[in-house]
């Protein structure tokens, strides 16, 4: 049996794409670790899975002033040395790492060791993470056509990102029975995201009476974001998060208007979902939301709005552009070759495997 030890970790959108891996590597023979930090939301998430679960030392690479700066070079020393033990014990036959913080102690531990390294970097510009990664692993995977020219020639690979296959087998008539919604009437499906949602959530809200003239509005708001004066709305019904259900909500949706990032952006890719992106803006990010969402209005995915530009009157406009142009949007996904993500991975993963 080959083994493959998965890393990554720091926030969701480092470890779902891991977790998609897992029917695919379950079938062709793997046996599977997970490594990650002691209590980070990997480990969290890893625990559904019956999957070994290794936590190690990791620090956080800064480019601030910050205090942590001069004792967490130590945590990941000790991370390298603990990720180092447990590759010897495990010996597996690959590395696939999904990026975050977590991952440099690792990977930097399995090419120490001539274990060969798979990574992937979600947004268009590599993290400082992987950078820190790319010079021993074997391929570096990407969701965009851009990062392609950033990456080293021989290393590169437009994989996409692994989106989990049960998000494509969503029930319609669930969603609409969940919601309470009509199946005469379209749908848009409205994802905050867990960071600066509030802004989106605000607008989305002032934009609802002319929306719902014409749609239904499903809202995944963030935790404690609710506004219960709008709990009895005909055809607008609100959660705070989503989880076994969010299949049937993208079944039932036409259009979504979401955050850009890159996770998210590439499962509204492989269920070819029309959207209209709301990028973080530079001051709340690293600037890598932008860069995403306007990769995908290059590639005809999406419309983009900014932040600084978002009024409800102009996100009506655009809904309605958008709901009489979705199949411009659609065919232009079909198009894509960014879609067969896992297959691709799966056979960078057997040939450094064997």
């Amino acid at each position: 049996m080959k083994k493959i030890v998965l890393t990554g970790g720091g926030t969701a959108g480092h470890v779902t794409p891991n977790i998609a891996l897992l029917p695919s590597l379950e079938k062709a023979g793997y046996e599977v670790a997970y490594m990650g930090s002691y209590d980070g939301i990997e480990k969290k998430l890893i625990s559904d899975f019956d999957i070994p679960y290794k936590g190690i030392s990791t620090g956080k690479f800064r480019r601030y002033l910050d205090i942590k700066n001069l004792t967490d070079p130590f945590r990941v020393v000790k991370g390298f040395s603990e990720a180092r033990g447990f590759l010897k014990e495990f010996l597996p036959d690959v590395v696939f790492s999904k990026g975050g913080f977590v991952s440099v102690p690792v990977v930097r531990a399995a090419a120490s060791l001539k274990i060969p390294c798979i990574i992937h970097e979600s947004d268009m510009t590599p993290g400082l993470a992987n950078r820190l990664c790319i010079p021993v692993a074997e391929k570096v995977c990407c969701n965009f056509p851009e990062t392609l020219k950033m990456l080293p020639p021989q290393k590169a690979v437009l994989t996409g990102s692994p989106i989990r296959a049960e998000l494509a087998q969503g029930n319609k008539l669930a969603g609409l029975d969940l919601c309470g919604f009509t199946a005469n009437k379209p749908v848009i499906m409205v994802i905050g995201g867990s960071l600066g949602a509030a802004s989106v959530n605000k607008v989305v809200r002032e934009a609802l009476p002319k929306m719902l003239m014409d749609f239904q509005v499903v809202h995944l708001c963030g935790k404690d974001k609710i506004d219960n004066l709008l709990l009895n709305t005909a055809g607008y019904k609100q959660f705070e998060y989503i989880k076994s259900e969010l299949k049937d909500l993208f079944a039932m949706a036409d259009l979504v208007i979401s955050r850009a990032g890159a996770n998210s952006i590439c499962e509204l890719l492989a269920l070819k979902k029309p959207n209209i992106l709301i990028p973080l803006p530079s001051a709340s990010s690293r600037g890598d939301q932008l860069l995403n969402a306007r990769s995908f209005e290059a590639q005809g995915f999406s419309i983009v709005i900014n932040e600084d530009d978002l009024t409800a009157s102009l996100l009506v406009d655009k809904v309605h552009e958008l709901f009489f142009t979705r199949q411009t949007y659609r065919d232009a996904m079909s198009r894509s070759g960014q879609m067969d993500s896992i297959t691709t991975i799966m056979k960078l993963i057997e040939a450094a495997a064997s």
